[in-house]
């Protein structure tokens, strides 16, 4: 599985104008073939810093959603509508149960 972690950092003048790309970005992620969960939330230390946490089947399914032209349109407007630029890291993982 892979895991992405990304964030940015909100302006008062685009907060929810940006807090709604990621949103609706978030939603139509979700209907992608291959992810598993597509979720952005809000730092409990940092309110202004979105954090997004994504899980995907395995890379050749987050390729095809870095290709489509929405996801690319949603980095270049939340790019604009953020303060600075973003940060993502992408990991390869594997789910550990936790025994008891």
């Amino acid at each position: 599985m892979i895991l992405v972690t990304g964030s940015l950092q909100t302006r008062p003048e685009t907060e929810a104008e940006l807090i709604a790309l990621c949103r609706a970005h978030c939603a139509r992620s979700r209907m992608e073939n291959g992810c598993v969960a597509h979720n952005v939330h809000a730092d409990c230390d940092d309110p202004s810093r979105l954090v997004f946490i994504e899980y995907w089947r395995d890379m050749a399914a987050l390729e095809a959603h870095f290709a489509l032209e929405e996801s690319r349109e949603f980095v270049k407007a939340a790019r604009r509508l953020s303060a600075g630029g973003t940060r993502m890291q992408i990991f390869d993982v594997t789910e550990v149960k936790a025994g008891g």
